[in-house]
């Protein structure tokens, strides 16, 4: 399977964005090789700003930019976008409800060797806990260019969770159907629902596959959109399936897994069991090696949808 990771196509859709929008700037903190804006960079440098290892700056900056009408799409490292310049995203650009769409990469514990301190695994959390925020986390690399797409055309700001590790494609025909806010049911059962985000979507659909072997059939959904979630498809699938498991690369604290549960516990209360990193740091090591560590692989998720089937 054809593998591409989600920063590469972050940083090929904000070209094309750039050519049909001259209104796009892009910002970095002097990361644009890893976060791939350097591509943009090299195609419009008069609308790139690299403002150096400043993330508040850079929010700051791209506020200012946002108020005088343009769309700014900021970039650096996930722990640093969102960690470290955190009260400006709320004060400078949620609260007035700016158009800046906070796109970082390296997200989640596949950051690999650069060990805990570089791996965000709350950001979802902070993000979606901020009025006026949109939060997305595409699936793969396809997604990747329409979530780029479709933030650029929402008003208001927006956070866009990317990866740094290659992960399978999912969606090889360009045509299917991206809107923020709406999951995509990408494999239908009736015994339990999976609902995962961002690079948990392959090895999830891996582990349906496997299971349906046995005879256990599950859903499969990507949840591309944590912010406003999919509360439709949430209730139908909980009403289907009468169980619903999430998979995130993401603590199991305030990321789509606390979402889901949120829903179904105040409208439809059914079990939930929420695959993710459980109240801890992540640590260095090979990416593989780690998903192994922390129990996110197809293997993992498949042991834990078999048991979960089979409660009584």
């Amino acid at each position: 399977m054809k593998k591409q990771a989600t920063r590469d196509a972050y940083g090929q859709a904000l070209v094309k964005l750039g050519e049909q929008h001259t209104d796009v700037v892009v910002l970095d903190a002097d990361l644009s090789q890893s976060t791939k804006t350097a591509l943009f960079a090299k195609a419009f440098p008069e609308r790139f700003v690299n403002v150096g290892i400043a993330e508040q700056n850079m929010m700051g900056i791209a506020a200012g930019l946002a108020a005088t009408g343009k769309v700014c799409f900021a970039s650096s490292f996930a722990i640093f976008a969102v960690g470290r310049a955190f009260e400006i995203i709320r004060n400078s650009i949620a609260y007035p409800k700016l158009n800046v769409k906070i796109c970082a990469t390296h997200a989640g514990i596949t950051v690999g060797e650069d060990g805990g301190s570089h791996q965000a695994i709350e950001d979802i959390s902070l993000m979606r806990s901020v009025p006026n925020m949109t939060v997305v986390v595409p699936a793969d690399g396809v997604s990747t260019e329409k979530a780029v797409q479709a933030l650029y055309a929402l008003d208001g700001p927006a956070y866009l969770r990317l990866g740094r590790a290659s992960i399978p494609v999912l969606y090889a025909d360009e045509k299917f159907d991206f809107t923020v806010g709406k999951g995509i049911e990408l494999k239908d059962g009736q015994d339990l629902a999976v609902i995962a985000c961002g690079g948990m979507v392959a090895p999830a659909l891996e582990a349906a596959e496997a299971l349906e072997k046995e005879g256990i059939h599950l859903s499969v959904v990507d949840m591309h959109t944590i912010k406003p979630i999919d509360e439709e498809l949430i209730l139908k699938l909980a009403r289907r399936c009468g169980k619903i498991l999430t998979v995130e690369e993401h603590s199991v604290i305030g990321g789509l897994g606390s979402a889901v549960a949120e829903v179904c516990s105040e409208k439809c209360p059914i079990p939930v069991k929420r695959i993710g990193i459980k109240d801890q740091f992540g640590q260095s090591g090979k990416p593989d090696d780690l998903l192994k560590e922390y129990g996110l692989t197809p293997e993992d998720i498949l042991e834990t949808a078999r048991a979960f089937y089979r409660e009584k």
